[in-house]
């Protein structure tokens, strides 16, 4: 998929969790086999081109594209799972299948906490011991090695942060209405929610709409928190962010 994936587990015994960790990686490589779209013999490549049938696809494609539609919808067209009149899950394979591998973990006996991160994009389960809750650090775009928020969650069982913007790839997120990058006020937007498969979408969707649309799309959501940080240093936050702040 292009980007490191990292793992913390926390609790279980060892040999279970090293054959669930090595599980987990390989259905990662997996997800990148099937939805690759710079991979010639992937399944979404073949869908693509028509020499492939949905169904005939492994039933995990269905699954990514019927959660994509899903997001379109609810954003008013600002996420798209095509390009170029191609399918193109991208935006949404990543979370899907860090969440999806966290939650393999989390199964395994014994296994207290889990974090699985994606190239910045965090899937959390559990805590990392009694008492003490996961913390993850928002990176500042503005400001190379600093940090622009500590979200942590005492208590919470299950909970994602996402960021999408500018800062580490540049601009690479579509406009799916013009086919080109989005031009937006924003440098980065990070979400705050249950799961990284909606919540890295959620993310996307809001930094294409802008400070002023995505802020209050973001609003709107019933499980969603958002922190959106504009190119001249102003800093947006939702209403109910603050119970997720340090």
């Amino acid at each position: 998929m292009g980007t490191v994936f990292s793992f913390d587990v926390r609790g279980g015994d060892p040999g279970a969790v090293g054959a669930a960790l090595e599980e987990a990686v390989d259905g990662l490589h997996g997800a990148d086999a099937v939805f690759s779209t710079h991979r010639e013999d992937s399944e979404v490549s073949r869908l693509g081109r028509g020499e492939l049938e949905l169904s005939g696809c492994a039933p995990e494609v269905a699954e990514v594209l019927r959660l994509a539609a899903e997001v379109e919808r609810v954003s008013g067209g600002w996420f798209s799972a095509r390009y170029r009149g191609a399918p193109d899950p991208t935006g949404v394979v990543k979370g899907w299948a860090a969440e999806r591998a966290a939650r393999r973990l989390a199964a395994v006996d014994g296994v207290r906490g889990v974090v699985v991160n994606g190239g910045g994009d965090v899937q959390l389960l559990g805590a990392p011991e009694p008492g003490r809750a996961w913390r993850v650090g928002v990176a500042d775009p503005l400001w190379a090695g600093g940090l622009a928020a500590v979200v942590s969650a005492a208590g919470a069982r299950e909970w994602a942060v996402a960021t999408s913007g500018t800062a580490e790839r540049g601009a690479h997120i579509v406009d799916p209405r013009t086919g080109r990058p989005a031009v937006t006020d924003l440098v980065s937007v990070t979400v705050v929610g249950p799961g990284l498969a909606l919540t890295d979408c959620w993310a996307t969707a809001a930094f294409a709409m802008g400070a002023r649309e995505g802020l209050a799309w973001l609003e709107s959501l019933p499980d969603a928190e958002g922190l959106l940080i504009t190119a001249d240093g102003e800093v947006r936050c939702t209403r109910g962010l603050g119970a997720w702040l340090e």
